[in-house]
């Protein structure tokens, strides 16, 4: 089939218009990036863009009840992501009640037999002061009757009689004695109860606190700020203590891991200036900071003897982007895309036009 010159010529007018507006709207410029060459004090390298992964855990062992978010939505923190059954806990919860409600009559039962203990005890120390008195009376009268019995002038049937009366009152003075000292251990034993009483309240309470803590822990919430990564669960599972639900991203905590070479890695600091370009938007250049180097090589050969040899170990490099930028586009931050990492070794070198900061619309 034969092309004429007019379509060839027509072609490639519109080849080159398309191009002329791939340039002019900064495409194809962002294109070549990662050919041009970088000036002296600044490395580069290819990584990815990693988060934090959180992973969202039942705290006692249950059944997952519901499931609210799916898989890549974004949640903020607090939002209920999951709920557990808490038919258990609450039926604990009841029980737990009841029995509170028990120990508090306990003390109140305890409480009101160390009041009695205490009017017996006062009880029984006034009868001793009436047989202390009763003693002292039968004491004197004794003493009258043995000084008139040595004058013959009383009978010996009334000196046995007082003799009587002095000896039974002070049986009842220790009687009465006997009767304060079990009243003092009445109200010690009186007490004791009611500290144990006291101290089973302040078990169940805990035990309530304890269950309550289950049952808010059964809605299971996000601790920060993400977007849900894996639903790991499904309603209707029971899961394990610590049975994992749902993969959360914290897309707040955002970093791209790469690897430089010795000469490269030893001359970075932590806080040094970095530049992110992603395949996805080649046209954005989005800054960041180095926030870890490795001190142990990652790549090593078997054997390493000659500088050659030591240059080529790699090691580990994280640089992070800012907190305040990321909360700018929080909702629009995605993992995994591939790019590349430019750093500055030099705090002097300065950064090349193509990599001078440029960041979308928020």
């Amino acid at each position: 089939m034969k092309v004429s010159h007019k379509v060839l010529l027509a072609g490639t007018i519109v080849c080159l218009a398309v191009g002329a507006i791939l340039y002019t709207a900064g495409a194809l410029p962002w294109l070549f990036n990662s050919r041009r060459e970088l000036p002296a004090g600044i490395a580069s390298a290819n990584g990815r863009i990693e988060a934090v992964e959180i992973h969202i855990a039942t705290k006692t062992a249950g059944r997952l009840r519901e499931l609210l978010v799916n898989e890549g939505e974004f949640v903020n923190a607090g939002d209920v992501l999951a709920r557990m059954d808490t038919s258990v806990v609450l039926a604990q919860m009841r029980e737990a009640k009841a029995q509170l409600r028990q120990s508090q009559s306990a003390v109140a039962v305890a409480n009101s037999q160390v009041t009695q203990r205490e009017s017996e005890k006062a009880a029984a120390e006034a009868i001793v002061a009436q047989r202390e008195a009763e003693l002292d009376v039968a004491k004197k009268r004794l003493a009258r009757t043995e000084s008139l019995e040595k004058q013959n002038a009383t009978s010996q049937q009334q000196l046995d009689d007082d003799r009587t009366s002095f000896h039974r009152a002070n049986a009842a003075l220790n009687a009465a004695k006997a009767q304060v000292a079990a009243g003092e251990a009445g109200i010690l034993t009186a007490k004791s109860q009611v500290i144990g009483a006291e101290a089973a309240v302040e078990a169940l309470q805990a035990t309530i606190e304890r269950i309550q803590a289950d049952i808010d822990d059964s809605e299971l919430k996000a601790p920060r700020d993400g977007r849900v990564q894996y639903r790991v669960a499904e309603p209707g599972e029971v899961l394990n203590p610590g049975g994992v639900v749902l993969n959360l991203l914290d897309v707040g905590d955002v970093y791209m891991t790469f690897f430089l070479s010795t000469a490269e890695a030893g001359r970075v600091a932590i806080g040094s200036e970095a530049r992110l370009v992603l395949d996805a938007a080649p046209q954005y250049v989005i800054p960041a900071k180095v926030s870890f180097v490795a001190d142990v090589a990652q790549f090593t050969p078997r054997t390493v003897e000659t500088a050659e040899e030591r240059q080529k170990l790699m090691f580990r490099v994280k640089v992070k982007i800012g907190p305040e930028l990321l909360q700018q586009y929080i909702r629009s931050v995605k993992t995994g895309l591939p790019g590349m990492a430019h750093v500055r070794l030099d705090e002097k070198a300065s950064w090349p036009v193509w990599l001078q900061i440029r960041l979308p619309a928020p």
